[in-house]
């Protein structure tokens, strides 16, 4: 092999080595889901700003994607109630003071278990929930301000 022949040789290898070299995305890492699981026990002496006596009790179980702010969530229950159920939801606390909240997301279905997911408007909403800011609520006609809640809490 003459010199010319071994110079154009080596030009191409370091060549190769550079262009592999420089695939490398440092600028773009691979964005990975950060997740944080969710629990709560639903009870009538958790009830705000007064508890019930209800012999109902229910689990809430749940996950949310905080890249996303996607919610995913299981709610079941057993009775008895003390009458029929009227609605569902989950509450995120704005009364400081009573630990009540209006309704943030409410069940499509009151059916145990209640399976459910649910996008969250923005970050500051995954925070309130991963604080322990929302608590989960099923409402009956004797106790339409609810009959049984549970604060969710990182689990």
């Amino acid at each position: 092999m003459n010199k010319k022949n071994t110079i154009l040789s080596i030009t191409a290898l370091l060549a190769l080595a550079f262009a592999f070299s420089s695939c490398k995305n440092d600028d773009n890492p691979t964005i990975t889901s950060t997740t944080t699981k969710l629990t709560a026990t639903l009870n009538g002496a958790s009830e705000k700003p007064t508890s019930t006596s209800s012999a109902a009790t229910g689990t809430f179980t749940g996950v949310v994607d905080e890249s996303t702010r996607v919610l995913s969530y299981t709610v079941t229950y057993t009775g008895p109630f003390t009458s029929s159920l009227t609605a569902g939801h989950l509450h995120r606390v704005t009364n400081t003071t009573a630990l009540t909240g209006g309704v943030e997301i409410p069940f499509t279905s009151l059916t145990s278990p209640i399976i459910g997911t649910f996008q969250l408007a923005n970050q500051n909403r995954v925070d309130s929930l991963k604080n322990g800011f929302y608590y989960a609520n099923l409402h009956t006609t004797v106790y339409p301000a609810g009959e049984i809640r549970g604060d969710i809490k990182k689990q």
